[in-house]
């Protein structure tokens, strides 16, 4: 870590855990087609998923996307619902780590997410010690509000510029290896996380 002042950090993969067939199973119950064609292994959404990851469309143009698929009048709650299933938890350990981190770096979350899954992430997933999301880091940047994904070059330079820090000061850490390639060529330091690795062992004395 020497020389490093600035962690951008993935969410999904990283600080809460994403089970992608516990999401298709969910969405083809509903009897939506080629939903599993459509999430990649690598969580890069294509066609409607993609759209709503870079903000093209709205919730409510989402939703009809989804009923098209299916064929069916489904409420937007079976769709949220379906789409929800792919989050799990953000252990209490990760809450306490990115306190710890928030107070000893400049640490800001980056993240390839769409409105319905950041909402329910920040109502639910950052309870903790009457606090809310902001509160564990010092920058939050979200691909469908930037209308830019990773690993695109674009949507790095931007937090860099916007947060006014420097590329080789700082280090990544996510679970894709084209995100941490992108910032290794950027002249960041990246560390790509493996599944469910206690990434936190970086910062043990």
């Amino acid at each position: 870590m020497n020389g490093i002042k600035n962690l951008i950090i993935d969410l999904g993969g990283v600080i809460i855990g994403l089970t992608r067939n516990r999401c298709i199973d969910a969405f083809e119950q509903l009897g939506v087609k080629n939903v599993r064609e459509n999430i990649t292994n690598n969580f890069q959404h294509k066609d409607l998923f993609m759209q709503l990851e870079l903000g093209y469309i709205s919730v409510a143009d989402f939703h009809d996307g989804i009923r098209q698929l299916a064929g069916k009048d489904l409420t937007d709650r079976q769709i949220d619902d379906a789409w929800i299933m792919m989050l799990g938890e953000v252990p209490k350990e990760k809450l306490e780590l990115l306190l710890e981190l928030r107070n000893c770096y400049n640490t800001i979350l980056l993240s390839n997410t769409n409105e319905i899954h950041w909402k329910w992430i920040a109502n639910n997933c950052f309870n903790y010690k009457n606090l809310k999301v902001d509160d564990f880091f010092h920058k939050i940047y979200l691909s469908y509000e930037l209308h830019m994904l990773k690993p695109n070059t674009d949507i790095f330079e931007h937090v860099l510029n916007d947060a006014h820090i420097r590329s080789e000061e700082t280090l990544l850490i996510d679970d894709s290896l084209p995100n941490c390639r992108t910032a290794e060529a950027m002249r960041m330091r990246a560390y790509n996380v493996q599944p469910k690795e206690d990434w936190g062992n970086l910062f043990l004395p």
